[in-house]
């Protein structure tokens, strides 16, 4: 709507005097002096600010304090003239200008913190379709304004974001050539390049914080020694918009002084025309080394190299804090943490990675909490030399390998995961790994559950492990390790199979209503299985063959489907003070030159009798047995 032309008559011409519609100018307001930050913004509803300067008292009449009423221009104008002109009005002033409109009267006050206003200003400087919040140092998030407890979100971004600077190519020229279009914002800062704007942080043009708008910022020199802030600018999906990239070098590297640096709200690429080791051996999309803590959130991170990783963490002190990004399609590792660094890395989306989705090794530990590691072409997570480091709370599925391996005296931990539909194993512990592995669900693995191997020695305690395409846990060639409290069930071959000189200590788990057996040792496997409760299992509850020797005590073996514990082609070992009842074969076999010590047992309930030995087995008559 128009402003009618008899509305703004000018001071001086004929008839201003009487004219209702006299526009009184605002001679005695100062000059403007700063950006309107949080605190002279709010000046909206209340009173003018400092930076605004005070409104001018009107004169007083015989000494009194009585002020003199008001003219009749502006009595129109503050409580007459329709709502729908004064946002006409006003939708042509910038904010400064609408901070101080909003100081003249209360009615104003409301008009100038209209929603429309400001969002039409808003995305104007910063181009956001939905508020970003800044409440805080190295903390941005988005909302939806018909959600917010305030009335009016642009307004407060706005006072949150006002004194950064921004990148927008082209703009710069523009903005300093048209002072007038501009005038108020003489405080904003704009740049052409991502780095002469952190050479104006460098030289204290501005306190560090950097908009980078929408565009393709390619094979700018972007090394972080400072605690900048540089957060992506752009409508819809921000990360989609700004994408900065590199052919020759690492896109960002994060240097000793980047403390608390934060960059976010970006894709971030790594794409060289030659992606051979040649060239890129030491190279990386985000480079975080040693003695500095950088935030990186809501990222798109991608790298098309062979060689290295998309990120790399690196070094004593090395500790950055990465969530909400997305690391995915990289044709090397997605997310790799060596030589004794840590960090926290949270709600991360990792997959589709030629090599492991993150490896962790030589010292580095990590706290990984909340990521989603899935469809990798390799491992999910890989932990090797030394590497340790916290998992709570991943969904790891449908990686090539193993969702999780353990090698060479990596001692990770592991807690409450989601492990499943590996097209191998679930979890693969070898070489001397370690690892404690505790109450997570590990389900519809392809191989077993857990594999461990070759001297290794980790904690598996209080998982779900299920439904597997072939065993729940499988420890094998000289594994050890302590399988306890588990719940073990409905897997297509063995809950736990032990074979060649394995030694695990097996104890209170469950292992049921599996499709083959319960517990299956073979091929001279030993191992210490006490105070598990075995049931309902399709074949033998415990299988005890080849040159076996376990120690089976005080466990409850029951209600199977075929025989309770079953010894045959020299199975040896100690069943002692166990119960084993309710089967619907014998309650205890023994064939084919086995010759296991059996005291103090409970065996009843058998539908084939309690004990049946048979086909050469030996010493039969050193076995104490109760009915």
């Amino acid at each position: 709507m128009d402003v009618p032309a008899d509305m703004v008559a000018e001071e001086s011409g004929p008839g201003a005097q009487n004219s209702p519609y006299q526009l009184r100018r605002k001679s005695l307001l100062p000059k403007r002096t700063a950006c309107p930050t949080k605190s002279s913004m709010e000046g909206a509803s209340t009173s003018a600010t400092e930076t605004f300067g005070h409104r001018a008292k009107r004169a007083r009449v015989s000494g009194k304090s009585q002020d003199l009423p008001a003219a009749p221009a502006e009595q129109y104008l503050q409580e007459k003239l329709p709502d729908e002109v004064v946002l006409k009005i006003f939708s042509y002033l910038l904010e400064q200008d609408l901070c101080q409109a909003a100081c003249v009267c209360k009615r104003f006050s409301e008009l100038a913190n209209d929603p429309i206003l400001w969002k039409r200003l808003y995305m104007e400087v910063f181009e956001y379709t939905r508020p970003m919040m800044h409440p805080e140092p190295g903390k941005f998030y988005q909302i939806n304004p018909e959600e917010y407890e305030q009335p009016n979100p642009w307004k407060e971004s706005f006072q949150q974001l006002y004194k950064g600077a921004h990148v927008k190519p082209g703009f710069a020229e523009h903005f300093y050539s048209n002072p007038g279009r501009y005038k108020g914002r003489e405080n904003m800062l704009y740049y052409d390049t991502i780095e002469d704007a952190l050479g104006g942080v460098q030289e204290a043009h501005f306190d560090g914080l950097i908009f980078v708008h929408s565009g393709i910022y390619t094979d700018e020199w972007i090394y972080i020694e400072s605690p900048i802030t540089m957060i992506g600018a752009a409508p819809g999906k921000v990360a989609d918009k700004v994408v900065i990239e590199n052919t020759r070098d690492s896109t960002f590297v994060f240097m000793e002084g980047s403390e608390d640096a934060y960059v976010g709200y970006m894709t971030i690429r790594f794409n060289p025309d030659d992606k051979s080791a040649q060239h890129h051996n030491a190279h990386h999309c985000l480079e975080i080394t040693v003695n500095c803590s950088p935030n990186i959130d809501h990222c798109i991170i991608r790298s098309t190299c062979t060689v290295g990783s998309a990120v790399c963490v690196s070094g004593q002190g090395a500790c950055p804090t990465i969530k909400h990004c997305n690391i995915s399609d990289c044709e090397n590792v997605g997310l790799y943490i060596t030589d004794h660094a840590q960090g926290i890395y949270e709600d991360n989306e990792i997959s589709n990675n030629a090599l492991a989705g993150i490896w962790v090794k030589n010292h580095g530990n990590p706290i990984i909490r909340r990521n989603h590691i899935h469809h990798g072409r390799d491992v999910g997570v890989f932990t090797f030399d030394h590497g340790m480091g916290y998992f709570e709370s991943c969904n790891i599925h449908r990686n090539r390998i193993a969702g999780f391996e353990v090698k060479a005296y990596a001692n990770p931990t592991v807690v409450r995961c989601e492990i499943h539909h590996g097209q191998t194993g679930g979890i693969y512990v070898h070489e001397k790994g370690r690892g404690q592995f505790i109450e997570n669900k590990i389900y519809a693995n392809n191989f077993a559950g857990v594999w461990i191997t070759s001297n290794s020695d980790p904690t598996i305690r209080g998982n779900a492990i299920f439904n597997g395409n072939q065993g729940g846990v499988y420890i094998f060639g000289d594994g050890r390790g302590l399988i306890e409290g588990n719940d073990i069930y409905g897997n297509a071959l063995a809950g736990i199979q032990i074979r060649t000189n394995s030694c695990p200590i097996v104890r209170h788990n469950k292992i049921h209503d599996g499709q083959h057996g319960g517990i299956y040792v073979h091929e001279k496997g030993q191992g210490v299985i006490e105070e598990n409760e075995v049931y309902s299992n399709t074949l033998a509850g415990v299988w005890v063959t080849t040159g076996s020797t376990p120690v089976l005590r005080r466990n409850r073996i029951h209600s199977g489907k075929q025989v309770g514990v079953y010894f045959y082609d020299n199975g040896h070992g100690v069943l002692e003070d166990n119960d084993i009842y309710n089967h619907m074969y014998s309650g205890v076999q023994i064939r084919t030159g086995s010759n296991p010590k059996i005291r103090r047992n409970k065996i009843w309930g058998g539908q084939n009798g309690g004990i049946l030995v048979y086909n050469s087995a030996l010493n039969v008559t050193r076995m104490s047995v109760c009915f």
